[in-house]
């Protein structure tokens, strides 16, 4: 029975909760984004209820009222899982004639359900010039259908490769626009074949083609845009946007030499590939101006900075968190992280990163948070250093530095005394003596006794001294071995330069794995990890301090070729980018983890220690 009360209750809640969204009231205005001036069009505002009333229209003194308001009401109903949902649309349609040529904009509309009042969204109509030849098709597919006699002309079927700059920095993005332009009817565009933009990183938008009407070289083309996307260039210099190519199937009229009375009310038409190409772009990639701060890391754009600490007072072994938060718009996604110095005393661990990109046609924006996080070891006050997070301002044309406030800290012992005195580095833990519990008493044997003769003694033998010779060499190996390894051991700098070629086999195994997976951004981050990683070990650099400039002085003041240095950077470049590439080759990720591979035992072979 109670179970039974549970589920009638619970039924209960939900057909209330169903019939509370279905009474969420929306109030919707729709009109064509474009018209051509002559035409009239539909202005049309829907309820999702019937009992709308006291419709206010905004100020159409601009147009044409041809006829209006049609009111009309639909009702549907839907069952699911037994339980049934119903659709009521209520609209008021208005036909309307655009007065004059320009673009106008429609206030919202208000109508009224029981005692609430309810308002539309606003709308852009752009009244177009009308088309000279008079023939800026009405159909669904982009047109009118071909004939034969006419064909398709290049003007009368392309696609546009627009750029919103052709003049920008490095690092500066630049929105690209592919759309189609069409007079005659459009049935599909079956093949897309987009330039590869090469020298860019790309940030594609996500677009729904829908058709529209524009204004072209004096002509109404219906027009529809096939991609956009955001471009970086990544080098200095004249980069070319190659052109595109694009398989599009028009609707052609068809004619036949022998002709019936029907011919005359019933037409044929068929379907005609044409092949189409976006002309290409050069684009002039200025490089960033002298004077670069210490802190710039490649970021161009438009940012703010917020950095704060979990809490400035804290225990020995206990954690503290700097968050680091970069917004704004450019090209944060490859932006560097700022640097956070820790004191000495800190164990520090790799930065947790959060980013959070949004890509429209206004450009990419978003936020990153950076976390970084240490663990102090001993009991002090300590002060992490401002973070200073510097970019380049392309509207500017000048560099500006971000700096937050310095973090003072206050790191008690801990609740045993932790953190007050250096810790001993060992490999040997504390042992109990091994005690011999019954046979601490040597009884005296009184049996019979052997005794040996004068030349069998092995005390003073050769064998004897030869035996202490051994075991004082053995003692003296062990014991010089052994203050060697405390030595290293105490060196960690050391300890981590050897066990640098371990760390990284054991993640460049786990890369090869995502490899054969074709898991291809986890790939790229993890043998980005591998090679960042095995540099830091190598190099003994702490991570966070670890950048491309140090790494190839450190390289050099070692001794490694300079080849052998340019491919760790290659390697490097390639993990960052890859990732966002819109394409690559079939074999690009295998070719990466052998380089990786490969560096790392050249590297080997040439630093010993």
């Amino acid at each position: 029975m109670r179970q039974r009360i549970i589920c009638l209750f619970a039924v209960m809640f939900s057909a209330a909760g169903m019939y509370l969204k279905a009474q969420e009231v929306t109030f919707r205005a729709t009109a064509p984004e474009a018209v051509v001036m002559g035409q009239q069009f539909r202005l049309t505002y829907t309820l999702n209820v019937e009992d709308g009333r006291e419709l206010r229209l905004p100020d159409i003194s601009d147009f044409d009222v041809l006829m209006g308001p049609s009111t009309s009401t639909s009702k549907s109903t839907q069952f699911a899982n037994g339980v049934s949902t119903s659709v009521v649309t209520q609209a008021f349609t208005y036909i309307l004639m655009p007065g004059k040529e320009g673009t106008f904009n429609l206030a919202p509309a208000t109508v009224k359900v029981k005692n609430s009042t309810y308002t539309s969204n606003a709308l852009v109509v752009k009244v177009l010039p009308p088309d000279p030849s008079g023939n800026a098709g009405a159909g669904q597919g982009g047109g009118q259908p071909a004939t034969p006699s006419t064909g398709v002309g290049s003007e009368d079927l392309f696609v546009r490769m627009t750029v919103s700059s052709r003049n920008v920095y490095e690092q500066e993005g630049f929105l690209v626009i592919f759309k189609i332009y069409s007079l005659v009817d459009v049935a599909s565009v079956p093949s897309l074949k987009f330039p590869e933009f090469e020298g860019f990183l790309a940030q594609d938008i996500d677009v729904n083609p829908q058709w529209t009407l524009e204004n072209y070289n004096g002509r109404n083309y219906r027009t529809a845009v096939l991609k956009q996307t955001f471009l970086y260039p990544q080098r200095s210099g004249k980069i070319t946007v190659e052109s595109g190519k694009f398989d599009v199937l028009v609707r052609v009229r068809t004619q036949k030499r022998a002709r019936s009375i029907f011919d005359d009310f019933f037409d044929t038409y068929q379907d005609v590939k044409k092949e189409l190409t976006s002309p290409a772009a050069t684009i002039d990639v200025k490089p960033l101006p002298p004077g670069k701060p210490a802190s710039f890391n490649g970021a161009v754009g438009n940012y703010t900075m917020k950095a704060s600490v979990n809490t400035a007072n804290m225990k020995v072994n206990e954690a503290v968190t700097v968050t680091a938060t970069i917004s704004g718009s450019g090209n944060i996604r490859i932006a560097k992280n700022p640097e956070v110095t820790f004191p000495n005393d800190f164990e520090v661990y790799d930065p947790k990163v959060d980013t959070k990109i949004k890509t429209t046609t206004a450009g990419t924006s978003g936020t990153k948070t950076v976390e970084y996080m240490a663990i102090p070891r001993y009991a002090g006050d300590f002060e992490i250093p401002a973070l200073t997070f510097s970019y380049f301002d392309p509207k500017d044309g000048a560099y500006k530095t971000l700096r937050s406030d310095a973090f003072a800290l206050h790191v008690e012992k801990g609740a045993d005394g932790e953190g007050a005195a250096a810790p001993v580095m060992s490999n040997f833990s504390n042992r109990e003596n091994v005690r011999l519990l019954g046979q601490d008493i040597r009884y005296i044997k009184v049996g019979n006794v052997h005794f040996l003769p004068s030349r069998e003694i092995f005390f003073g033998s050769l064998t004897c001294l030869l035996a202490y010779v051994t075991v004082a060499i053995l003692f003296i190996a062990f014991f010089v071995v052994y203050r060697k390894q405390m030595k290293e051991n105490a060196n960690i700098a050391l300890v981590r330069t050897k066990k640098a070629n371990k760390t990284a086999v054991r993640r460049l195994k786990k890369a090869e794995k995502l490899l054969k997976e074709n898991r291809k951004e986890a790939f790229y981050d993890e043998t980005l990890r591998a090679v960042w990683g095995y540099l830091s070990d190598k190099l003994n650099i702490p991570l966070a301090h670890l950048t491309k400039d140090n790494v190839g002085v450190e390289l050099s003041r070692y001794g490694v070729e300079e080849a052998l240095s340019g491919e760790f950077m290659d390697i490097l470049n390639t993990c960052e980018f890859a990732r966002y590439a819109p394409s690559q080759a079939p074999d690009a990720m295998d070719q990466l983890f052998k380089q990786a591979v490969g560096a790392i035992g050249r590297m080997e072979n040439t630093i010993k220690k």
